[in-house]
């Protein structure tokens, strides 16, 4: 850390001042100088929008002097991958595994109901569609930064890591996607301190930083100034140049480490000395020079360079400097080619070509040599000060040619696009090519500077799509737009450029208010807003505002109805809400817009598992595979299903094939760890398990359900300690917090039995397994009252819950109260009715120990024999037994008087226990 001003003085300089007076010339003066003295470079600008591309840059300049950071390239390579592999599969992401219709891992040995899957509450619900707004979302990725509610984002931060962990690979991928400048910003630095221990000097430029500090700013002060990433070399130099003041805010307590180099313009002595090297003596032509530059450096140079041989063809010295410039420019076809080389924003050797004249083609290199002209990398741009002179000038000495020039342009650009569109498409569509939007933008600049009124509806819409490709991008187009607007002197664009900036560049840095800007200012037709809703739609539900989300599409839908977007978005939103049915209403009609849409497939697919429709979800798993037999993700989710289904083989399958597209797809591994569980396969289910962990150490998804087998198997202890882990990585699991409860009471530890179902039930209160598990703990601990409260709740949710019909039946009888024959009747018909369900494969060892004790309670002895050997015969593991012995206790404390009658079957149940050894690891 650079913390103390004497090891860290002179590392940071700060070049500021108005425009003209020469702050980009020094800079590059001193970047030159850097390089004769072996200093590695690199020059950042306005271009660079976040932080990421800011890297970016300066790694790609790096590599072009032979200092390539390789590794920092090849992880940010990966971060764009995984963001598109997280928004290209987001379908297929759904609540939490284990709390949602994605997992259906019903825990436990004995509440094998079968019924539907919990609605899960708010509290427990996180967006699923995990798009590159939602990714955007979190600090660091760009434009959406703040579209989260803090609120929101503090309490479902670790949730929304479980969520992805789902769709990537591991938990650095994770990582990658939600916080890119935790993971790339370390390695930035270690790959710069290794250049830097190769060379004398690294000298960095941040150039414009009036317009790019505020995005730049917190990320450099940290590089710089402190050790939250790592620290920064020590023969590392900054050199910002813009125009204000460093902001106080970021740099208030640094700003004795910050070398201030205000420049101002040229005092009289100044520009006279830079006139007389310039060989301008003439008095007479200083003192015009001087009027008309107002002593700017810029400007003196400019004038400087046309070495006029005396005043008599100046005229009125009230004129521009450039009027003067162009009028001592002899040569009409240069006077004319440099006029026209202003209206482009950037240009190279194409696009001159395409600005001037045929007579004017071969003169680019004289062009690159003006004064007031910046040359990097082939990409000359004019000064600020000198093109917005030349701009002026041009539109009002003759519109017809402004528009005529500009629209040869926009033409130009067109084509440059239209040539890369003669490619193949990035997977993410034409958006996603750097080239492909670089002249789509120019086009789109030229296009408003021609004819602001026909062109700004278009350059609307246009917003829409740069906004759904990403925060850098909407950026870039709402700074064109605004620069598009002074730069043609048309009000209706430059107001709607201040509003639009306003938006995107306020505190919170939400770009979500863009989209407010444009559906509350008339500037969008019906389609436009209905897309403009469906994007808000999209960022509420990520940001888990899902009523919010649902008014948005809903609106979306109302304008354009057979907007296949909104349709999906909505039906997404409901099913996440557990609202299946009327989810599934906008899903179908989304698979009949776009059915060659793989999303809209998972989507209903996900729906239909929610709604126990698991013959018609793997239907539509099957055809999204057929669509995009190259996702993992949806091979494993058609897994989940057929495993419900007690398709094991399937299920093992399906989960192989995702499993050989990508071997590292932890997801998978787990669903066929649970699928070799149901089959007695301990040792492979934990195996697959254990590389799970591997992939993705910090899963906590993945300890829980290795847990949960641990657990089976009889071994306790590490069963504790993957759940302990489990719940320290994520303190919002309510799946592991449920089950390590249950593991506690079945220890005897019923204190810290209670204490894990209440958490669990705090974060989802409709969660019957939280309160099932409760009503145990509570029912052993005495509480009986509080056991019947959490069974009434459990009854109420799912009236169709044979394990709560049986627990009340016990309590109401501890308690003294009537009734209890009428729930113990029910549980009866309720699990009869459930094992009819069962195929002759699929027969439950959970179901039938419940038969068992049911028939016990009631006193039917000979079922109640037939159904014990049946347990015996089928059972597998301790856990199995451990749990049968620990339900049957329970029961002999409502039914005191049958011990005699209980005790050669918990003798029995003992002695198979010794002989079913914990399986091995």
């Amino acid at each position: 850390m650079r913390g103390a001003p004497e090891d860290a003085a002179q590392f940071l300089f700060h070049i500021r001042g108005p425009a003209g007076v020469g702050k980009s010339t020094l800079a590059r003066r001193l970047e030159g100088m850097a390089r004769e003295e072996r200093a590695v470079t690199a020059y950042v600008d306005e271009a660079a929008t976040d932080a990421v591309e800011a890297m970016e840059a300066i790694s790609a300049q790096f590599a072009q002097q032979g200092a390539a950071l390789k590794g920092f390239d090849k992880l940010l390579a990966t971060y764009r991958q995984r963001r598109h592999e997280a928004d290209a599969g987001a379908a297929a992401l759904s609540a939490e595994p284990g709390a949602d219709p994605a997992s259906d891992r019903t825990p436990g040995a004995v509440r094998d109901g079968g019924g539907p899957a919990p609605s899960p509450s708010p509290s427990s619900m996180v967006a699923s569609q995990i798009g590159l707004v939602g990714l955007g979302m979190i600090p660091g990725v760009g434009a959406f930064t703040g579209a989260v509610d803090p609120g929101h984002l503090a309490a479902g931060a670790d949730r929304v890591k479980a969520l992805l962990s789902a769709r990537l690979r591991n938990h650095d991928d994770v990582q990658l996607v939600l916080s890119p400048l935790q993971s790339l910003v370390p390695v930035f630095l270690t790959e710069l301190a290794e250049v830097a221990r190769r060379h004398p000097w690294l000298v960095l430029f941040f150039d414009t930083y009036e317009r790019s500090g505020p995005q730049l700013d917190t990320w450099l002060r940290d590089i710089l100034v402190s050790d939250r990433y790592g620290e920064m070399p020590a023969n590392v130099l900054v050199v910002l140049a813009g125009q204000p003041r460093l902001a106080t805010r970021t740099w208030e307590d640094w700003l004795d480490l910050v070398t201030d180099w205000p420049l101002e313009v040229f005092t009289d002595a100044e520009a006279r000395q830079l006139l007389t090297a310039k060989g301008v003596t003439d008095e007479r032509v200083v003192d015009v020079i001087l009027t008309l530059s107002e002593r700017l450096p810029v400007l003196v140079s400019t004038l400087a360079e046309a070495r006029p041989a005396g005043v008599s063809d100046i005229g009125d010295p009230s004129g521009t400097a450039v009027e003067r410039f162009l009028k001592w420019e002899t040569d009409s076809v240069r006077r004319a080619a440099a006029l026209s080389c202003a209206l482009p924003q950037e240009l190279d050797e194409d696009v001159y070509r395409a600005a001037v004249d045929a007579e004017a083609s071969e003169l680019f290199a004289w062009l690159r040599a003006l004064p007031f002209v910046t040359d990097h990398a082939g990409h000359c741009r004019y000064h600020d000060v000198v093109r917005n002179a030349m701009l002026r000038l041009q539109r009002q000495q003759s519109p017809a040619r402004w528009q005529q020039q500009h629209t040869r342009l926009a033409d130009a650009f067109r084509d440059r696009r239209t040539q890369v569109e003669e490619g193949t498409p990035p997977p993410e569509g034409w958006w996603g090519d750097d080239r492909w939007r670089a002249a789509r933008l120019q086009e789109t600049y030229h296009r408003l500077c021609a004819d602001p009124r026909a062109a700004l509806p278009g350059a609307l819409r246009e917003l829409l799509d740069a906004y759904a490709h990403g925060g850098g991008t909407v950026r870039r187009w709402i700074q064109t737009l605004s620069r598009a607007g002074r730069d043609s002197g048309a009000p209706a664009i430059d107001s709607w450029g201040r509003r639009l900036l306003a938006a995107v560049e306020e505190e919170t840095h939400t770009a979500m208010g863009v989209l407010t800007v444009l559906l509350a200012n008339g500037g969008l037709d019906p389609q436009g807003r209905s897309l403009a809703h469906t994007l808000r739609g999209r960022d509420h539900r990520n940001a888990v505002r899902y009523d919010e989300a649902v008014e948005d599409y809903s609106q979306a839908i109302a304008l354009v109805p057979d907007a296949e977007r909104a349709r999906y978005g909505r039906g997404w939103t409901l099913s996440l809400q557990g609202q299946y049915g009327e989810a599934l209403a906008d899903l179908d009609r989304a698979v009949e817009l776009s059915p060659g849409e793989a999303d809209n497939f998972v989507a209903r697919g996900m729906t239909l598992f929610g709604l126990r429709r698991d013959e018609e979800a793997v239907a539509d798993y099957d055809r999204a595979i057929e669509l995009d037999p190259g996702d993992p993700l949806t091979l494993a989710f058609r897994g989940r299903t057929l495993l419900r289904l007690g398709r094991h083989d399937d299920a093992l399958a399906s989960c192989g094939r995702a499993l050989e597209l990508d071997p590292e797809r932890a997801y998978a591994l787990a669903v066929r760890g649970d699928a070799l569980q149901e089959l007695g396969r301990f040792d492979e289910a934990l195996a697959d398990y254990g590389r799970a962990i591997e992939l993705d150490p910090r899963g906590s998804y993945y300890l829980s359900g290795r847990a949960e087998i641990l657990h089976e198997v009889g071994r306790f202890d590490e069963a504790l300690a993957d759940y302990g882990r489990a719940i320290e990585l994520d303190p919002a699991n309510a799946f592991a917090l449920s089950l390590r409860g249950k593991l506690h009471r079945l220890t005897e530890r019923y204190a810290d039995s209670l204490h894990d179902p209440d958490r669990s039930i705090e974060l989802s209160p409709d969660d019957t397994f939280a309160l099932n598990e409760r009503a145990l703990s509570r029912h052993r601990a005495g509480r009986y009252e509080d056991a019947v409260s959490d069974l009434d709740r459990v009854i109420e949710i799912w009236p169709d819950d044979s394990w709560a019909h049986y627990e009340m039946a016990l309590v109401l009888r501890a308690l003294g109260r009537p009734g209890h024959e009428r729930f113990l009747s029910r549980a009866a018909e309720l699990l009869a009715a459930e094992s009819d369900e069962d195929g002759q494969d699929t027969v439950s060892v959970a179901r039938v120990g419940n038969r068992f004790l049911v028939q016990f309670a009631m006193g039917h002895r000979s079922e109640q024999s037939a159904l014990f050997e049946e347990f015996l015969r089928i059972c597998s593991t301790r856990g199995e037994i451990d749990e049968l012995l620990a339900d049957l206790s329970a029961l002999l404390d409502a039914l005191p008087s049958e011990g005699d009658r209980a005790l050669p079957f918990v003798h029995r149940l003992r002695e198979a226990r010794t002989s079913v050894s914990p399986t091995a690891y």
